[in-house]
């Protein structure tokens, strides 16, 4: 039975120790090709310095911009789960103004809907997701036909502030969801990766008669950043996610 390795993007954990392998056989092939095949001269050293020092430093720069993407990504992640939690407690406050039998049963799918809502920001198994969108889009589409009904048989201004409201509702849902496809592209993951591994090989190349142990350490600083980046823009497997508490909070408070 074939195992499927997961992929290192949406799973840190499995990012930080291939990551760092990679990049500690980096340095050591850099090492090797300057003990066994075309040792660095003397005059050169200086030159080769300011090359590898260049190529840090352009490294770091992807590094940084690399992990501004991830924060921004995972702020607005949290405006967004903040954005929604509003929308939904607006809606249920505006349905009481509909009659008492409607307005029942659309509070009623709300607090089911929010309900879904948070299995959403908190279900990390990927194989139960396509369940909760099944529930989802029942649920709003049970939303949306009563108060397109509701809306048909009374069209006044109090039913159009409830349509917009349930409107807001389902479009938050669909802000939610296009945040958090949105990733850091794999195209600027296989950049970085190689830069950072051409990196390790010119530190190595230049590492004359230094111990083994030494050759750990940047492809060990670099592996955690590459953890970190990951981490933060994984919405689902990452250690830092955003928990949803407004909409927890509001959950609670329609009950």
């Amino acid at each position: 039975m074939l195992t499927v390795i997961p992929n290192p993007l949406v799973h840190p954990a499995v990012l930080l120790p291939l990551s760092l392998v990679l990049l500690w056989l980096s340095t050591h092939l850099g090492a090797w090709i300057e003990r066994r095949w075309r040792p660095l001269k003397e005059e050169e050293r200086e030159t080769f310095q300011v090359i590898s020092g260049a190529a840090l430093t352009l490294l770091g720069l992807i590094i940084a911009f690399s992990f501004s993407m991830a924060v921004g990504r995972y702020d607005q992640r949290k405006n967004l789960e903040e954005a929604e939690a509003n929308a939904i407690g607006t809606e249920f406050l505006r349905v009481e103004l509909m009659p008492a039998a409607v307005s029942e049963k659309a509070k009623e799918l709300l607090r089911t809907y929010v309900d879904r809502r948070i299995l959403f920001y908190e279900e990390r198994h990927e194989g139960r997701l396509g369940r909760i969108a099944d529930d989802t889009a029942r649920l709003q589409g049970e939303l949306w036909s009563m108060v397109r009904t509701a809306a048909a048989a009374q069209p006044d201004p109090v039913m159009a502030v409830i349509v917009s409201g349930m409107n807001d509702v389902l479009n938050s849902q669909g802000y939610t969801q296009a945040a958090w496809w949105n990733r850091i592209p794999e195209g600027a993951w296989i950049l970085m990766v190689a830069i950072a591994m051409s990196c390790c090989a010119l530190v190595g190349y230049s590492a004359h008669e230094v111990r083994p142990s030494v050759l750990v350490i940047l492809p060990a600083i670099l592996s955690i950043a590459f953890f970190f980046i990951a981490d933060i823009d994984s919405p689902r497997h990452g250690l830092i996610r955003v928990m949803p508490h407004n909409l927890i909070s509001l959950a609670q408070s329609l009950r």
